[in-house]
This record gives C-alpha cells, sequence and structure tokens, in this order.
C-alpha cells in the first residue's frame, strides 16, 4: 500500500507539474531544491499514508469487518453518489479543524511548518507533510470505512479527488473555468484560488473540499490572486509562524 501511495503521488503530482511547465516556462526555475526536499517529505508521508489502508485492506478481504462493498445492488443506487458525498464532507471536517489546530503557532513551528516551506508551493509539494501531519491525514479515510458503507469503485473515486484536489490547489494557477471557480459553484468548493490565499496569508481558508467550515467559522476570505508575486523562500522564518497564530 506505501509503493500503491506513492506511485499515485509521483504519477498524479508528475503530470500536473509537467503541465505547469509546460503552460509556464520557467514557473520551477530555482525551485530545484524545494521540489527535491517536497518529494522527500511526501514520500515518507506514503510511508505513514499506507500502513492504516494497509491494515483496512487485510480487515476487509480476510476478515470482512469494513463496510466496504462490492456488489452494487446491496444498496439502492443513489447511496452511491450519497456514499461518496458523505465521506468527503466528514474528511474536509476532520480536515478543516485539524489543519486550523496546526496553526496552532507551538503545532506550526514544530509540524505544519514543513508544509509552509514550501513557498510558493508546487504540484509536488500536495503531500510534503511532517509526519505528525501525516499521521492526522493518513486515518481518517480508513476509520472512515468503518461507519460510512461505501462501494469499492465509490472508494476509489473518493481517493482520485482527494488526490487531484490536493496537487491541483499547490500548482499555482486555476485549474477549472473562471465562470465556475467565481459562479454559484465557486462559492462552495475549494479550487487552487481559494487555497492559494491560504499560502498566501495563513489564517484564513482552511478547508479542503469545500467552504463550508469556513463560512461558518468565518475564516473564508475568498480568493487568492495569482497576480500577487509568489514569495520564494529557503526556510519557514519566525515570521511565517506568527503570521500563523
Amino acid at each position: 500500500m506505501t509503493l500503491i501511495v506513492a506511485a499515485r503521488y509521483l504519477v498524479t503530482s508528475g503530470l500536473f507539474a509537467a503541465w505547469t511547465a509546460r503552460r509556464f516556462p520557467g514557473r520551477l526555475a530555482g525551485q530545484g531544491a524545494q521540489v527535491r526536499r517536497e518529494i522527500g517529505w511526501s514520500l515518507a508521508a506514503a510511508a505513514i499514508y499506507g500502513v492504516p489502508a494497509g491494515v483496512v485492506a487485510w480487515l476487509w478481504q480476510e476478515r470482512g469487518w469494513t463496510r466496504i462493498y462490492t456488489e452494487v445492488a446491496d444498496y439502492p443506487l443513489w447511496w452511491l453518489p450519497l456514499s461518496v458525498l458523505l465521506v468527503l464532507l466528514a474528511h474536509d471536517t476532520w480536515f478543516y479543524w485539524t489543519h486550523r489546530a496546526m496553526h496552532w503557532p507551538p503545532l506550526f513551528r514544530r509540524v505544519h511548518a514543513v508544509h509552509h516551506a514550501s513557498r510558493p508551493p508546487t504540484a509536488w509539494a500536495a503531500m510534503s507533510f511532517h509526519p505528525w501531519e501525516a499521521l492526522t491525514g493518513a486515518v481518517v479515510i480508513p476509520a472512515l470505512v468503518f461507519l460510512i458503507p461505501i462501494h469499492v469503485a465509490a472508494l476509489g473515486l473518493v481517493l482520485a479527488i482527494m488526490t487531484v484536489m490536493g496537487v491541483t490547489n499547490h500548482m499555482g494557477w486555476e485549474l477549472f473555468p473562471r465562470r465556475m471557480v467565481h459562479g454559484s459553484a465557486g462559492r462552495w468548493l475549494i479550487t487552487a484560488s481559494h487555497h492559494e490565499l491560504h499560502h498566501q496569508k495563513y489564517r484564513c481558508n482552511y478547508g479542503l473540499y469545500f467552504r463550508i467550515w469556513d463560512r461558518l467559522c468565518g475564516t473564508d476570505r475568498g480568493l487568492g490572486d495569482f497576480a500577487v508575486p509568489r514569495v520564494r523562500a529557503k526556510h519557514q522564518g519566525p515570521e511565517q509562524a506568527e503570521l500563523a497564530a
């Protein structure tokens, strides 16, 4: 499972990094050391993500203890999209509150600063986490399959959405059409424009998929501006820890 997670990261991030380089030649110039650091932390995170995923796979195949099912007829057809939505909403809730907790200065300096050391982040930064932060992300989906019945294909869709959104939200440009991002759908869905502002301002836009918790908790600050120069830095200084407070 660690190899699968690592391969998924390398392929997805690599494809979007290549797309970025093709669309914006020179965008990654001078970021070689940062990219290598992002890949290193991400592969370490993949090892952590692989452990609970492997345990869940074993419990599903050998013991049948999870609520993953393979026969579509086991549940009504309307449950397929609803189960995906419920898992995404639950994951988003977990992510919002753990991510916001990571911006408490002591946790930020010791843990979350690893992720924010990517300034500006690249497509390789999606899994660039300190091991403790990787652990908080690694347990949520495995835990949810014991609570929410989900078809194995629907679970695959959840993992694909998680991977693609994690990568595209960090690559420094907006993949989705402006009409969607600035329209009614964009008021509730998170894309790169929303997460870009988090990496610019630190104390806002904590969500993963949806803007619901940011709106409810008053931490939604709208969309970032890709016209703002994307600052490069060699390390995360104490001033960024203060910004996270």
